[in-house]
């Protein structure tokens, strides 16, 4: 056991390779959908079609990695790390062109949907054997649930510094807006004011593209120095996976069993709609502080507000689990957001009360974050346990508890971006009809706190309590 123990440096190092999937995904998560349709200049089916196929398509790849990690072989660099050390560059340079508008009158459409859908499949390179590397750094689960822990401050901070230079970099700019056109088809006159408005934003909407790429060259470069970092100063143990063969695993096989596991489904189950609800609140909190709440100025502030009390809480909730169990943390943790989701919806739009409200949701964003990584390697301990002569399944475990979540938010961020469309959302426009204004408290209140209460309900069901737990590690350790 003190020789499985892991120092605080490794720790730090492993933990450390999380930030990029966060700084990219906090990134485009928060402000793509927003970018799409006043910077870019998409019609909102448009921006609907790219956000759906972009994560429909992030989700697809999830098991595809698996798959191929599963099938490759041993290396003096060991058998996940190569794959995040050759994914990274091209990664960085695909994340840039997302950020670029392109001076082609036709053709945008395509230009972001090929770059998003290449980004994702090469952040997902990373993603995947990362995330199966906490089975591989050592054999006790004490440990694998510190360096977890590590990894989810280090990832909340990712998102934080993901807010922080999108939005601080993106907010010093005013993206120009143009006002209702009322006048439309009134005199000739009108329409030729319109357009002489719309000249005068042009240069200003220049200075809003070319803040958007210099946020991204910020986060391609931490995206490299964070790779960095993993591959020089994370040891991946091969013995401590017990594979100990090259022989390739049957991926289907393994996935068959893995499908079959109760306490995976059930874990997944549970998770899928809380996650949904916060990814879904993630996508259309721009929008929604910006037009609804009337702060288009402020909206990155609060943005920020939330990340950095996400990061702060995440040791509170470590001790929490360890204290009172990782179910018991599940239910107090999100279920806490549920009255301040209703709180912005339903009071009338005050800065102040909303920062207050931002705080408070960080609390429960944390414990969001933090709880289903630190739960999966508990389901593959009982699954080694169920089937301790099959090996190597620790990449489909993972990837496919992502294939879940990233499909269903890629269907909620299509149907949410069409909702705006059905409801009139005017791009660039200075204020939004009343419709898309209610559609946006719906999509970041009603609807979050329906599907946090449904994944409750389900997580019951979830059958690893803290004894159950504790057997398992027993067991485990007199297996070896």
């Amino acid at each position: 056991e003190s020789r499985e123990r892991l120092s605080v440096c490794s720790k730090l190092c492993y933990a450390v390779g999380g930030a990029p999937y966060q700084i990219t995904g906090c990134a485009l998560g928060f402000f793509l959908q927003i970018y799409l349709l006043d910077v870019a200049q998409l019609d909102p089916f448009s921006a609907s079609i790219i956000l759906f196929v972009g994560r429909a398509w992030d989700a697809i790849t999830d098991p595809m990695v698996g798959f191929f990690i599963s099938k490759t072989s041993w290396t003096r660099f060991g058998r996940l790390m190569p794959w995040i050390i050759f994914s990274t560059p091209f990664a960085v340079i695909s994340y840039f062109l997302i950020w670029f508008v392109p001076d082609i009158s036709r053709g945008q459409v395509m230009w972001y949907l090929v770059f998003y859908c290449i980004f994702q499949t090469l952040v997902t390179c990373f993603h995947v054997p990362y995330s199966a590397l906490t089975m591989f750094i050592s054999r006790e689960q004490s440990e694998r649930d510190s360096a977890t822990a590590y990894r989810m401050t280090v990832e909340v901070l990712g998102t934080v510094l993901g807010t922080a230079i999108q939005g601080q970099i993106v907010g010093k700019v005013d993206t120009p807006c143009i006002e209702s056109p009322f006048f439309i088809g009134k005199a000739n006159s009108s329409v030729a004011m319109e357009e002489l408005n719309m000249t005068h934003d042009t240069g200003s909407l220049t200075d809003t593209r070319n803040a958007y790429m210099i946020a991204a060259g910020v986060i391609g470069g931490l995206y490299i120095l964070c790779a960095v970092i993993l591959s020089v100063g994370v040891r991946e143990k091969r013995e401590s996976s017990e594979l100990q063969s090259d022989e390739p695993v049957s991926f289907f096989r393994g996935l068959k069993l893995v499908m079959n596991h109760s306490a995976y489904i059930k874990l997944i189950a549970g998770f899928l709609f809380t996650s949904l609800a916060f990814m879904l609140l993630e996508g259309n909190f721009a929008l929604f502080c910006t037009y609804t709440l009337g702060f288009r100025n402020e909206f990155q502030n609060i943005l920020l507000a939330i990340m950095l009390s996400a990061t702060l809480t995440i040791p509170l909730w470590q001790w929490f689990l360890t204290r009172f169990g990782k179910k018991t943390a599940v239910y107090v943790g999100i279920s806490s957001a549920i009255p301040f989701l209703i709180m912005v919806a339903v009071l009338d739009s005050n800065l102040i009360v909303t920062y207050i409200v931002a705080v408070a949701a960080g609390i429960s964003v944390a414990a969001a974050f933090l709880l289903p990584w630190s739960m999966l390697p508990d389901v593959i301990d009982d699954f080694k346990l169920q089937h301790p002569d099959s090996h190597g399944h620790e990449a489909i475990f993972f990837s496919f508890y992502v294939f879940f979540t990233k499909f269903t938010s890629g269907v909620s961020l299509g149907i949410s971006t069409l909702s705006l469309d059905f409801a009139g959302y005017q791009t660039r426009g200075c204020s939004q009809p009343r419709e898309v204004n209610f559609t946006l408290k719906m999509l970041v209140s009603a609807v979050p706190v329906g599907l946090i209460l449904l994944g409750l309900l389900l997580f019951k069901l979830y059958p690893i309590d803290e004894e159950k737990r504790r057997k398992n590690k027993k067991a485990l350790q007199d297996l070896r």
